[in-house]
This record gives structure tokens, C-alpha cells and sequence, in this order.
């Protein structure tokens, strides 16, 4: 039976993308929509047990100082809820089991892989079995992409969907897996979700700066295996309205920016339920 869905958004300790990423979910048709930060959250002030769409943004998780948001999932792997004293991990494993949505974006992806909660091949959650390091380049990268979405994948936010063209902000993009049978597991189940693409032959790419970072076959976004927790590196919320476009003066486009159907595929998915 059709029910309205929330949004939590989780702010805080370095996030700078919050309130694009709660637009974003408001755009889409989100009723309810709440920037949490995640102190609020340990101390118990809320709980996801009552949210639909968790939405990790982007941002730089206390600095990136021991590299991208690992400061972060260390926090929410090893602390308990002060007002329960129920350890704060478990929240995430009933939010999951619940089959709610998870979207993390840039420093929220790296969050997700570090916390083990993508790919989690096999369904082996908390078990981190790759990781997101320094861009090739050596340098931070702020470039739009063009990217190609894996119609085979299950993946709920990306249905319909072909292509996209969003921007990347990041220091630390590079998709690197654990071992080679990581990335044969995650080809093999479809799990790949968005691949860069080279615009003039629109295949994936190992070159720069069409593939920005040099992440391992071309990979920009996972999901886990039910498709219902998906990370990417690119912002899909940096594009809700043609104004976004770098080149909105010179070109003929849509009102409404390609990242807002990531947002209105997640709610379309959770009121049909």
C-alpha cells in the first residue's frame, strides 16, 4: 500500500552538500525531509527507524584526515546511542533489513564502501572489500562527466535511466577493489552501476580526464546486491534545474536538471511498495 515517504539527510563533521541534497529529495516530491547531523543521531534526538531514504551527502567527513570519511565510519561502527545505549550500527542494519533506501554521494560513497554497506558482495555487509583513494591525477578534481548507466543492474535509482552528465568535486575518487575477484564479482552481478565514459566513443575509459580519478574499469557508482544501496562519486544533486548546467546559456535544455530522477526514482520505489 502506498505510504509518503521521508528523507533523512545526515549532516555534520565536514558535510557541505546537505542542503542541495535535501532540495534534491524535496524537488522529487519528498513530503518530509530532515538535515540530521550525526551527533544528533548518536544522542538519540533521532532515530532512522523513522525515515524511508537515508541520503549520505557530500562533503570532506572531518577533514578526510585519515583518509576519505574513514573518521566517520569508525564513529558510526564502534558507538552506541546515548539516550538507548544501543550500539548506533544496529539502526543501519534494521533500516536495512527493512528494505529502506541508502544513497551516498562522493564523500557519502566513500562513507558507504568503508562502512562495508557497497558493494557487500554475497550480501557480507560490514566487511569493507574496497576502498576509494587519491585521483591519478594527484590532484582534486572539479570537472563535469559523462557517464553510462548499466541497464542490466538492479539498481532502484538508476531505472529508466541511460546516461547522465553530473560534475565531480573530489580528492579521492579512485575506486579500487581488494582483489581482481572483486571486480569480476561485481561485473558478474551487475553491480556496477555507472561507468565513465569517453563522450566520443561513449565507452567506458580508463583515460583522463574523461575517467577523472583512474578508478579501476571506469567505475563511478555500485550498488549491493538488492540494488537498493547505491553509491557514486559523481553529484547528482549539484543538477536539479537547467541553471546548473555549465553551459545553461549556450544550450537548449530541460527545466528540471538530470540528477533530480536519481531522487524521484527512490520515491517512486518507496510508495509502491
Amino acid at each position: 500500500m502506498a505510504h509518503k515517504a521521508s528523507a533523512i539527510v545526515m549532516a555534520g563533521n565536514g558535510t557541505n552538500c546537505e542542503v542541495e541534497s535535501a532540495h534534491a529529495c524535496k524537488t522529487a516530491g519528498f513530503q518530509k525531509v530532515d538535515i540530521v547531523t550525526v551527533w544528533e543521531l548518536l544522542d538519540g534526538e533521532y532515530s532512522l527507524d523513522n525515515y524511508d531514504f537515508l541520503v549520505l551527502p557530500g562533503g570532506f567527513l572531518d577533514g578526510d584526515d585519515l583518509g576519505s570519511a574513514k573518521a566517520q565510519a569508525n564513529r558510526l561502527l564502534h558507538t552506541s546511542v546515548k539516550k538507548t545505549g544501543q550500539p548506533v550500527l544496529d539502526q543501519f542494519k534494521h533500516f536495512i533489513s527493512e528494505h529502506k533506501l541508502v544513497l551516498g554521494i562522493c564523500n557519502g560513497f566513500q562513507l558507504l564502501v568503508k562502512l562495508g554497506l557497497v558493494p557487500a558482495l554475497e550480501g557480507k555487509y560490514m566487511e569493507q572489500q574496497a576502498t576509494l583513494t587519491f585521483n591519478d591525477s594527484g590532484r582534486f578534481e572539479d570537472r563535469w562527466v559523462d557517464l553510462q548507466v548499466n541497464r542490466q543492474s538492479n539498481c532502484v535509482f538508476t531505472k529508466d535511466v541511460e546516461s547522465l552528465y553530473l560534475p565531480v568535486r573530489h580528492g579521492e575518487g579512485k575506486f579500487v577493489a581488494s582483489d581482481k575477484s572483486v571486480i569480476d564479482t561485481l561485473k558478474a552481478g551487475n553491480q556496477i552501476v555507472l561507468n565513465y565514459v569517453d563522450p566520443d566513443t561513449n565507452e567506458p575509459t580508463q583515460k583522463y580526464p574523461y575517467n577523472p580519478n583512474g578508478s579501476q574499469s571506469a567505475i563511478a557508482g555500485v550498488c549491493d546486491p538488492t540494488g537498493r544501496i547505491f553509491g557514486l562519486m559523481p553529484h547528482p544533486e549539484a543538477y536539479l534545474h537547467r541553471t546548473n548546467h555549465p553551459r545553461w546559456t549556450r544550450e537548449k535544455l530541460p527545466e528540471e536538471g538530470a540528477g533530480v530522477i536519481l531522487f524521484r526514482n527512490a520515491l517512486e520505489y518507496l510508495t509502491s511498495r
